[in-house]
């Protein structure tokens, strides 16, 4: 092993060391390091500064207790997290998410992603993330609303649009914004729009924000597959999950010409292969709240596998949008094998690393979650952009502005690629390309 990539995973170790049992986060880091051997040869003062350490290391950790009350009276505890993981670029931005696996490493995991998605945005953010191990599956209303009182009850004190502003993510929608924005407002006298992002339309949020990441994910794997002179056009693709993300990947898959035959939720997978009925899966998931089985009532033809694994069937284009590592590496060589030719990942980190390695060694288009689903957090920032000049735009202009944001990623992506010798590693380039950005900054700082 070269002399600088000793230097490198000895930086890895001592993460490991520092971080003991936070195995999500460790992946993470792993993912890039890996690719910062010539970085560090081109660029020696990252070394002497101590970039990568610096950059590895939170600058807060911020854990809480979350007490409220559920509907029969009784006392309910959570703990709460916010890791403001790196302000070179700009405020800490990321979503806040509920679930009950969430703990400090997926927490940590999750902002040091963030980081480097944001810097590929090409706007002024930086990198955090949030959330809780409180589910808000099967509560009430009112139960929701009194654990986000709680949980901004404590939150609110490290948040500002200077500072740092959160969004959604997974379990935390409209409806968990709305409460926390109100707790936000009632405890500071202050109405600021710019303070957290995912809003109502109503109350200064932004078009385009709810498909965001979805649509955005789509576009950078139309790029993928334009660089090789193809289209989604009548293309198989298959989209794991059914929330916000899922559907409206699903949408914009059908408007670009493919279509989508396989989505899925916890409990198993949908399978239509006359393509999926888009606004019945809207009205099951959005509307009513209910679980993918359902879709069969209304197509009697659709196949629901219960506990199924939605990578199993054959497609072109794959598109995992739930939760991370949900390919592993025998469900990659699965897709490799029944002829997909591009993944784009809507789901932060969702594949393995031997799944990423099958990937790449078959030289399909393989976009990893840090710029395929970048535009979900760059819509976010144009959110804070109407807030900050009280303005509000249309879908149409929004969904252009998204647009362009897409295909700028994918181009820094591949030509960062090129730059390096690695021509089609959408990993290497989105992990030297997204670093490179944050540790100018760094170094123009001084040590902070």
């Amino acid at each position: 092993m070269a002399k600088v990539d000793m230097k490198i995973e000895g930086m890895y170790q001592e993460v490991l060391k520092r971080n003991p049992g936070e195995t999500e986060f460790h992946q993470a880091v792993l993912e890039v390091l890996e690719c910062l051997g010539p970085v560090v040869v081109k660029h020696p003062e990252y070394l002497e500064r101590k970039i990568i350490e610096r950059i590895c290391e939170p600058e807060r950790q911020i854990i809480f207790r979350v007490p409220w009350q559920d509907d029969k009276g009784i006392v309910q505890i959570n703990r709460g997290f916010r890791v403001e993981f790196n302000s070179s670029l700009g405020p800490y931005k990321g979503g806040l998410r509920f679930h009950p696996s969430v703990y400090l490493g997926i927490i940590k995991f999750l902002g040091f992603e963030q980081i480097f998605k944001n810097s590929l945005t090409g706007l002024p953010i930086g990198g955090g993330k949030g959330g809780s191990d409180f589910d808000p599956k099967g509560k009430s209303d009112d139960e929701v609303m009194r654990f986000c009182q709680s949980f901004m009850t404590e939150l609110y004190r490290h948040l500002g649009e200077h500072t740092d502003v959160p969004a959604g993510d997974i379990g935390v929608g409209g409806r968990e914004i709305g409460y926390m924005f109100g707790q936000y407002k009632r405890i500071t006298n202050r109405y600021e729009p710019g303070v957290l992002t995912g809003k109502g339309l109503t109350w200064g949020g932004s078009l385009v924000r709810t498909e965001a990441t979805g649509y955005g994910a789509t576009f950078f794997v139309n790029e993928m597959l334009k660089a090789r002179n193809d289209s989604f056009e009548g293309k198989k693709c298959l989209v794991s999950g059914s929330g916000n993300v899922a559907i409206y990947t699903i949408e914009k898959i059908h408007q670009l010409g493919g279509t989508c035959i396989a989505c899925s939720d916890s409990n198993g997978v949908i399978y239509d292969e006359k393509g999926l009925d888009l606004d019945l899966i809207k009205q099951i998931k959005e509307v009513e709240r209910r679980r993918i089985e359902d879709y069969t009532k209304k197509h009697k033809h659709a196949k629901y596998i219960a506990n199924g694994n939605i990578w199993d069937i054959p497609c072109q284009v794959a598109m995992p949008s739930a939760t991370q590592n949900e390919i592993n590496g025998k469900d990659a060589a699965t897709l490799v094998k029944n002829g997909c030719i591009a993944v784009g990942e809507g789901a932060n980190m969702p594949t393995t690393p031997e799944g990423v390695k099958i990937f790449l060694d078959a030289k399909i288009a393989y976009g990893p979650g840090k710029a395929a689903n970048a535009g979900g957090v760059a819509t976010s920032a144009l959110e804070m952009q109407q807030n900050a000049s009280r303005d509000s735009w249309s879908f149409e202009y929004t969904e252009k502005k998204l647009e362009d944001i897409m295909i700028n990623i994918h181009r820094n992506c591949f030509e960062t690629a090129e730059e390096y010798g690695a021509p089609g590693n959408y990993v290497l380039g989105a992990n030297i390309c997204g670093f490179i950005k944050v540790a100018n900054a760094m170094v123009a700082h001084g040590l902070i």
